[in-house]
């Protein structure tokens, strides 16, 4: 075990995190996202005793945010057609609030699909037993500056 670290992140989670460079790209997906299949070229972690919020919080901790792109944390846009509701995007508001000063300004949407497609260009993807819908979350690394 170590200080500081949330209990949440395990070895090889944090092993990935530390690997990962500048503009490299990670998923927090929820349990329903295709994330064996999406992450054939890429590490696959699962965590699927957990939900999309807390380990989004415990990976911003370790985790600085791009600040040369406008959109570092992108969510999977909700299908038209589709009447879903997304109040798990609240609580990713504030979590990302909490660690990074541009807040909500910092975080996009992706069209479904296109989404699906930069999933299948990104450094690891993280596969939760989150159950909200439309949970899914995409960030970029930035730069860790002293």
């Amino acid at each position: 075990m170590l200080k500081g670290i949330p209990k949440i992140l395990s070895p090889e989670l944090l092993k990935v995190l530390a690997e990962m460079g500048h503009s490299d790209r990670l998923v927090i997906s929820d349990g329903n996202f295709p994330a064996e299949s999406m992450g054939k070229d890429c590490i696959v972690i699962r965590a699927d005793g957990h939900g999309v919020p807390e380990l989004l919080d415990a990976i911003l901790t370790v985790f600085p945010l791009d600040t040369y792109v406008e959109k570092p944390v992108n969510l999977m846009e909700v299908m038209k057609g589709d009447n879903v509701e997304t109040p798990i995007w609240n609580e990713y508001e504030k979590i990302v609030a909490k660690h990074d000063e541009r807040g909500k300004n910092a975080i996009g949407q992706i069209e479904r699909f296109k989404f699906y497609d930069e999933a299948k260009k990104v450094y690891a993807i993280i596969a939760t037993g989150e159950s909200a819908l439309y949970a899914n979350i995409m960030l970029q690394k930035g730069v860790v500056v002293d």
